[in-house]
């Protein structure tokens, strides 16, 4: 997965910590626990705000 796969990476975010909400996550949180996931396959310096908070929200959208 690339930071360009928000959906994806939310999708996995939620399989692999599914007792963690997500409004309660800051940016550095959320960026180190992406840069965790074993599909992510991408630059870890390369997440801006715009990305994170996009992960974030379809984060959110997958717990409801």
């Amino acid at each position: 997965m690339k930071w360009t796969d928000s959906l994806d990476i939310a999708i996995a975010l939620d399989e692999a910590h599914p007792n963690i909400n997500p409004l309660k996550l800051g940016f550095v949180e959320l960026r180190e626990m992406v840069i965790a996931l074993d599909e992510f396959d991408d630059v870890a310096d390369q997440s801006g705000e715009k990305i994170l908070e996009a992960i974030q929200m379809n984060w959110i959208e997958e717990k409801e």
